[in-house]
C-alpha cells in the first residue's frame, strides 16, 4: 500500500525559494496537472539525460534549462497507445491525484510526457501499431510513421506541486524513460514548437552547472542518488513527492 512516510524532511533552500517568490495579492490558482519526460542514455559508461534551454520569449522560466515537458491536454487522456503503464507506475500516479485519479487521467499523463517530447525535441517514443484512431495534428508525425506511444517503458521518478501565490503552477509527474525507446527523431533535431532551444545530453554532474529551477535541481539530485542504488528505476522504489505544508516545503515519499 502506497503512504507518505511520516517523517517529512524539510528542505530549507526550496521553503526560502518559495517564500522569496510568493505573492500574496495574486488570486488563488489551482495546480493544473503537467507531466515531464527525462531520457536517459547510458550506453557509454556515465549516465547523460536530455536537457533544453526554454526560449527567451516565454513568459514562464525564459532561459531556464529543463527537461521536455508541458501541460495535460484534455485530449492526451483519449489517445490510443502501443502498450500501458506498468501497475506500480499507475498505482504511484494516482496517489492524492488532486484533479482526478482515474486511469485514464493518470495514463494522459504519461501521453502529454511523450507527446511534449515530441513537440520539443522531435523524440519519439514509441512502437509500431494500428494507429487509425490517432487523431489530431499532434499526432500527425506519429500516423505518418505506423507508431502509436507507448507507455510500458515509462518509469515514476518524480513529482512536485508549484507553491501557492504563483500565477501559473502545476502538479507535474516527472517520468524517465531510457533512450534505447527512442523509436525515432525529426531530421531537424528538434521538435517544431520552438519552445526548447540548445538541446544537449548532459552528465547530471554537468547539468548542475546550468541555468536550472530550483526543483529541476532537485529532482536531479534524486535522480543521481536513485540512479546508483535502483539502476533499473524499479516501479516499487519510493518516489519522492514535494510539495508547501504550511510555510515549508517538505519532501514525502510514495
Amino acid at each position: 500500500m502506497i503512504r507518505k512516510i511520516e517523517k517529512i524532511e524539510i528542505h530549507t533552500e526550496l521553503t526560502a525559494n518559495a517564500q522569496r517568490l510568493y505573492d500574496g495579492t495574486l488570486p488563488k490558482v489551482r495546480p493544473k496537472d503537467a507531466a515531464t519526460l527525462i531520457i536517459l542514455d547510458r550506453t557509454h559508461g556515465t549516465p547523460k539525460l536530455l536537457m533544453g534551454r526554454r526560449h527567451m520569449r516565454h513568459r514562464f522560466m525564459p532561459g531556464k534549462f529543463v527537461f521536455p515537458g508541458g501541460r495535460l491536454d484534455a485530449a492526451d487522456r483519449l489517445v490510443p497507445c502501443a502498450s500501458d503503464l506498468d501497475d506500480g507506475v499507475m498505482e504511484k500516479l494516482r496517489f492524492e491525484a488532486r484533479n482526478g485519479s482515474s486511469d485514464m487521467r493518470m495514463r494522459g499523463l504519461a501521453v502529454c510526457a511523450i507527446r511534449e517530447t515530441y513537440e520539443e525535441a522531435g523524440l519519439f517514443i514509441g512502437a509500431p501499431g494500428e494507429n487509425a484512431r490517432l487523431r489530431g495534428a499532434d499526432w500527425e508525425a506519429f500516423r505518418s510513421r505506423g507508431m502509436l506511444p507507448t507507455l510500458a517503458p515509462l518509469r515514476f521518478v518524480g513529482r512536485a506541486i508549484t507553491p501557492p501565490g504563483r500565477n501559473r503552477r502545476f502538479d507535474t509527474r516527472f517520468f524517465a524513460v531510457d533512450a534505447e525507446h527512442i523509436s525515432d527523431h525529426l531530421a531537424e533535431k528538434t521538435g517544431p514548437s520552438g519552445e526548447l532551444e540548445d538541446l544537449h545530453w548532459l552528465t547530471i554532474s554537468d547539468a548542475h552547472a546550468l541555468d536550472l529551477p530550483r526543483i529541476t535541481k532537485e529532482i536531479l539530485h534524486e535522480l543521481d542518488v536513485r540512479l546508483k542504488r535502483d539502476p533499473d528505476l524499479a516501479p516499487q522504489t519510493p518516489t519522492p513527492f514535494f510539495f508547501m505544508r504550511g510555510k515549508s516545503m517538505v519532501r514525502a515519499e510514495i
